[in-house]
């Protein structure tokens, strides 16, 4: 085991404070589901965007872009920096339609938006399907980078690391509600940014790495340095930069930067003071996960590049891990075995934090789904506060050990990646029009989260030759067809049900297109800063 004496009492302060704060978070807590659940809609907007910022820094993020990093370069990053569209135009168009709706989960919107027994189908199976089936991959992928960073790290074998998940996440998530989840969000993402940047410096400090000089003069680190990919390769243009800036951010639906806003980014502007409040955490949330959280990531990947050539290399250095889990994505925690003790407590407490964050959104959403969109709604309407609080917590357990034992079959945090998107793609675009365009119906969606599910299972598993860019596009196609098909061969929502609808929310047009200009501005800005600090890092 790497670690010692002084790494284990910084991570007992962490678990120490780990405990606390959602323990505090329950005194102030009214016991109500509606508490428990959204804070009592009390939430100011600089703890909103912490939270949301450590709910998607999970513990793949830094495995994540090491691995596009050795791969692809600065600019493979294109494939995530392309969803900065997506969350600005969340801040500026949709945000403000969330709060007017005065639903609890985005699950709720579906009974608000739609009408009659379609409208209960699709609220009853899309709790299933992005409560459980979602959120368990999700989960599963989190655990799989712990796992890959606790072999490493810690030297144990992955089933402690799946026990000391279990019993920490249900402490962490159990107590506070969502309160005591933002609440310790906030901790967490000092202590992650902590780790990263302890996990940099140390990084820049080897012999080998030199620094950043050092990489800059490094013929395989300085040819990855580029924020633009290679417009003489019209290959690698178009998987890295085209497709996802002409399709991919506003036409496929990915948790944490889904189109329109959904899922914990969504619960989180749900527990605001008001729409101001819920605007201004996530506008702070966008600046946060862009301009400052990666950049300590990105130079740990450029430095694992000179450390660890290849997987070979990362075999070689740890012998005793098993070769299945020897990815592209294993090279960030090889290099946090460079940081000597003390700060490789901070690190390891600093993976903990970013595990923790991530398990605990997805874990206070879907019990959030499943009590209030399913047990609540269908199964006991007249089930009381103490009843609902309990079925989250079995809820949260349920769904933790089910993507416990998902994690071991997947493969790398970038493979999991590809097929969440694959399953995302096509329906985005329905998120972002059902606001405005009344046509749309129940039906349309069920339809396109039915055939864009199907769709990516069949090409993922029978179509292993296709490359993941053009699964992606058939999928779109396909699905975009199917929805837009079924859209005009059913009845639109019941007139009554649409007009509260557009009362409730006050889509203008005005506004709108105010949000539209607001989001090009603010993109504009986001861009320039992330790449102004990486000028001034390489400078």
């Amino acid at each position: 085991m790497l670690l010692n004496g002084l790494d284990w009492i910084v991570i007992g302060a962490f678990f120490a404070l780990l405990a606390l704060i959602p323990t505090l978070a329950s005194l102030k807590s009214k016991k109500t589901a509606n508490d428990f659940f959204t804070s009592g809609r009390s939430m100011p907007w600089w703890l909103i965007g912490f939270s949301m910022v450590a709910a998607t820094t999970a513990t793949d993020s830094a495995n994540f872009f090491t691995e596009v990093i050795r791969r692809d370069g600065m600019s493979g990053n294109w494939v995530m920096w392309s969803f900065i569209l997506t969350g600005l135009l969340t801040v500026f168009v949709y945000a403000k339609l969330w709060v007017r709706s005065g639903v609890s989960t985005d699950i709720e919107f579906y009974e608000l938006r739609y009408s009659g027994r379609p409208a209960a189908f699709l609220r009853a199976f899309r709790t299933l399907y992005l409560g459980v089936v979602f959120n368990v991959l999700v989960l599963g992928n989190v655990v799989l980078a712990a796992i890959k960073i606790g072999v490493v790290l810690f030297g144990i074998d992955p089933g402690t690391i799946l026990a000391v998940t279990v019993v920490a996440s249900i402490v962490y998530t159990f107590f506070g509600g969502i309160r005591g989840v933002i609440w310790t969000d906030f901790f967490l993402f000092i202590v992650v940014m902590a780790g990263a940047v302890a996990a940099m410096v140390y990084g820049l400090r080897l012999p080998e790495v030199g620094g950043i000089a050092g990489i800059v003069a490094n013929p395989e680190t300085a040819r990855r340095l580029s924020i633009m990919p290679d417009f003489g390769s019209w290959d690698t243009l178009l998987v890295v930069f085209v497709i996802p800036l002409a399709v991919q951010w506003w036409n496929v639906w990915k948790a944490g930067s889904e189109p329109g806003g959904g899922g914990y980014i969504v619960q989180r502007m749900l527990t605001a003071k008001n729409d101001n409040h819920a605007l201004c955490g996530t506008l702070f949330f966008n600046v946060l996960n862009w301009v400052v959280r990666p950049w300590p990531w990105y130079i740990v990947g450029l430095c694992s590049v000179i450390a660890y050539p290849d997987l070979a290399s990362i075999q070689a250095a740890f012998p005793n891990v098993d070769s299945s889990l020897i990815q592209g994505d294993m090279a960030y925690p090889a290099m946090l075995t460079k940081v000597p003790h003390l700060w490789l407590g901070v690190v390891a407490a600093s993976m903990m934090g970013a595990l923790f964050s991530t398990v605990a959104a997805h874990l206070n959403l879907g019990s959030a789904y499943m009590v209030n969109d399913f047990w609540k709604r269908f199964v006991r309407p007249q089930a009381k506060d103490r009843e609902l609080i309990w079925v989250g917590r079995a809820s949260m357990l349920a769904l933790l050990l089910l993507g416990c034992w998902i994690a071991p079959h997947l493969k790398s945090a970038k493979a999991a990646f590809d097929l969440m998107i694959l399953i995302g793609a096509g329906s985005g675009s329905i998120f972002l029009l059902r606001w405005f365009w009344m046509r749309i119906n129940a039906w349309t969606e069920i339809t396109g989260m039915g055939v864009s599910f199907v769709v990516a299972i069949v090409l993922q598993f029978g179509f292993p030759e296709l490359l993941p860019w053009q699964k992606m596009l058939i999928a779109i196609a396909v699905t975009s067809a199917s929805w837009l098909a079924v859209t005009f061969l059913t009845k639109p929502t019941d007139a009554a049900v649409a007009a509260r609808f557009r009362a409730a929310v006050r889509a203008e047009g005005r506004d709108v297109g105010k949000g539209v200009l607001y989001t090009a501005l603010a993109s504009f800005a986001i861009f320039f800063l992330m790449w102004l600090v990486g000028f001034a890092i390489f400078r």
